[in-house]
């Protein structure tokens, strides 16, 4: 039998022409790192519902569904629709829009701490700054992230991604004393790292489900154990639910949790597909902003961009929450096949797999080290994420199915349960080869 890369080859021959050409004008061929994958990505050519096609003529079932943000598949028709009827009026004009306010009127309506709203354009300027109001209002400088959390690029937060977690995760960063690391869903030594720094610590920063770090939910007692010794020691507790906002229910996912977050940061599926980053806090805290209320060695400077705000993102966002507001169907939907597909993957790998995730958010990790649970990165890092590559390209090459290779499926309104008896299917296919 074929192998999955000579099949892949002959599938995708056009692909490897243009990214052989992109590669002339793209570091690695790409503009963002986890989108290549070996031995070269397919060449998108379009998307809708369901589905994304390559040059080729391949069309693959999607579940990365770009980056996690899609909710309601691709070329989402209650979005395109109108986002259409902006586009005459206006895609950028650099200034202060009524669809900002009408958009904000949704944000704040369904998340509470979201008192005062900045927009910016992506998901690491909104973490950067909710780093910076951090410190700007408690006068304070240390920051506590957990092992495996990620929350994009900034350089405040780019340390223990990846494992090992004592390793750099990049060079050219000039210093990362102020950023600590604790253990997601483990309280008791979180608890003790906190300590030792308490006098300088200015937050902590958590997502409620570790996205790139492996699809992990936090348990309640650790966010809820976080948050009070954080609010105790009069430092800000701060929620990433870029990942988690408006995934599980029409909300964030802190309200479910009876959490009391000072900032949320939220993109992905609030953007209706477009660029975005949203810094939500509580009215006390976002104060620290106000140019006119503070000068400039005190205030915490939030600078948007040239594109935040702009009044397409802001259509379409609005857009996107109003539909989901008015069809909870959405995630009853996506919920259910979530469960369908985490049930049917466990019986496939049982003992050979566990499968994470909450909702429409799924993930396999192969054991491997004597893994026999999955509740931090760590134990996710070491199981056989070789294998798992290899599982997803597969797929990806037999069966159209894509998952990028390594990273957590997203399951959206446009997928149904046909779909996931199909990953059922190859799954299963895929189990058989390894005996």
């Amino acid at each position: 039998m074929s192998s999955a890369v000579e099949i892949y080859k002959k599938k995708t021959r056009k692909s490897a022409r243009v990214f052989e050409k992109s590669k002339k004008f793209h570091v690695n061929g790409v503009s963002h790192n986890i989108r290549f994958f070996k031995p070269y990505p397919f060449v998108t050519k379009s998307a809708k519902g369901k589905s994304i096609s390559d040059i080729d003529g391949n069309r693959y079932t999607d579940y990365w569904m770009g980056h996690w943000s899609l909710i309601l598949g691709h070329a989402a028709s209650p979005v395109a629709s109108l986002v259409k009827k902006q586009l005459p009026s206006c895609w950028m004009h650099g200034t202060v829009n009524e669809m900002t306010v009408l958009f904000s009127e949704v944000i704040q309506k369904a998340v509470p701490v979201a008192e005062k709203i900045r927009y910016v354009s992506t998901g690491t300027e909104s973490t950067m700054y909710a780093v910076r109001t951090a410190r700007a209002f408690t006068g304070k400088k240390i920051i506590a992230k957990v092992d495996g959390g990620w929350h994009g690029y900034t350089t405040d937060l780019l340390k223990s991604v990846n494992w090992p977690f004592e390793q750099p995760e990049s060079s050219g960063l000039t210093d990362d004393s102020h950023i600590i690391s604790i253990p997601y869903n483990d309280l008791e030594k979180s608890i003790q790292i906190l300590q030792s720094v308490k006098n300088d610590l200015a937050g902590v920063i958590i997502e409620p489900v570790l996205g790139g770090g492996g699809c992990i939910p936090a348990t309640s007692e650790y966010l809820s154990g976080i948050q009070e010794f954080v609010h105790k020691n009069n430092s800000l507790f701060l929620l990433d639910e870029i990942v988690t906002g408006f995934r599980f229910s029409f909300g964030c996912m802190y309200g479910t949790m009876k959490l009391d977050p000072d900032i949320v940061t939220l993109g992905k599926i609030v953007g209706g597909g477009f660029p975005i980053g949203v810094i939500c806090g509580k009215d006390e805290v976002m104060k620290i902003s106000d140019i006119h209320s503070h000068t400039r060695v005190n205030r915490s400077y939030i600078g948007g961009g040239t594109f935040s705000a702009n009044p397409i993102t802001m259509t379409a966002g609005r857009a996107m929450l109003q539909f989901l507001k008015k069809n909870p169907v959405v995630y009853k939907k996506i919920g259910r096949l979530g469960d369908l597909a985490r049930k049917g993957l466990g019986k496939i790998f049982d003992g050979k797999a566990i499968i994470t995730g909450r909702g429409s958010l799924f993930m396999p990790h192969f054991l491997a080290n004597g893994i026999t649970e999955i509740k931090n990165a760590s134990d996710a890092a070491r199981c056989n994420t070789d294998l798992l590559h290899q599982y997803h390209f597969e797929m990806i090459a037999r069966d159209g199915i894509f998952f990028l290779p390594g990273k957590l499926g997203a399951i959206s309104y446009a997928h149904g349960e046909s779909d996931i008896k199909g990953l059922i299917e190859a799954s299963s296919r895929f189990e058989a080869s390894l005996k």
